[in-house]
């Protein structure tokens, strides 16, 4: 196939994070989830750079560098070539989704051409699913959950939202559980078939992505709740609160 010298320009752009320090953790994450979980993973486009942070003033200031710094925080470019980028840095664009792999050489590969790529596991199929809200309706989420006595397993946090894994479902299994609810907040999201989420300890333009509830250690694959059981707790403690989910 004809290489096409502006598209090759592009994807050289996008293999950023090059420091050394970033790729023993992404690599040694990403085949941990693709060879010991069978999860099957791929690099996430990353961002061209964020914004500094002010450094602490040794003497007064501490307000305004407050407020930079949540600035900061917020200004991320994706290094995919869409300036209004929904998800900057959070999202496949080359390879495509359906590279998604489980096999460690392809893993090795990706990681050290682009060791400061995000980890994306591909969601559904035989992979764990998602429901994620926005951090302060998740948080009170799962509080609920563990007030209910909700068995849960791994949780993924970024600044903005909470991610709850589940057991994968089918479209069918889940529109029939959202049809049996007489409410459903529309910022709750669902990550299942053809899906994604980005895995610890990836940084995307939402910030550092981190384990709210971390597996346990061990080469097994993590146990992850059924969906049902998730949704229904969810839903009846926002429901029961009285507070709706922010729609994010």
């Amino acid at each position: 196939m004809r290489e096409i010298l502006g598209r090759r320009r592009r994807l050289l752009s996008w293999r950023i994070g090059r420091k050394s320090d970033q790729s023993p953790a992404l690599l040694g994450a990403a085949l941990t989830f693709a060879t010991a979980w069978q999860w099957p993973v791929l690099p996430g486009v990353g961002i061209e750079g964020q914004v500094r942070q002010a450094r602490q003033a040794k003497q007064g200031g501490q307000v305004r560098q407050g407020l930079d710094a949540l600035a900061g925080r917020r200004v991320a470019r994706c290094a995919c070539p869409d300036p209004e980028c929904a998800f900057p840095g959070a999202h496949p664009l080359d390879p495509g989704l359906l590279a998604a792999t489980t096999d460690a050489r392809m893993v090795r590969w990706w990681w050290t051409n682009r060791p400061g790529a995000p980890v994306l596991l591909a969601t559904g199929g035989r992979a764990p699913c998602a429901v994620s809200l926005p951090a302060v309706a998740g948080a009170r989420a799962l509080s609920a959950l563990d007030e209910a006595g909700i068995r849960l397993g791994p949780v993924i946090a970024t600044p903005a939202r909470v991610f709850i894994l589940v057991a994968p479902y089918s479209m069918e299994q889940l529109g029939a559980l959202l049809y049996a609810k007489d409410w459903v907040p529309g910022s709750l999201r669902f990550h299942g078939e053809g899906g994604y989420v980005a895995l610890p300890p990836s940084e995307t333009g939402q910030g550092q992505v981190r384990w709210e509830r971390a597996p346990l250690p061990g080469s097994a694959a993590p146990w992850v709740p059924d969906v049902q059981a998730v949704v229904d707790a969810v839903v009846d403690a926002l429901t029961r609160t009285g507070v709706s989910a922010p729609e994010l």
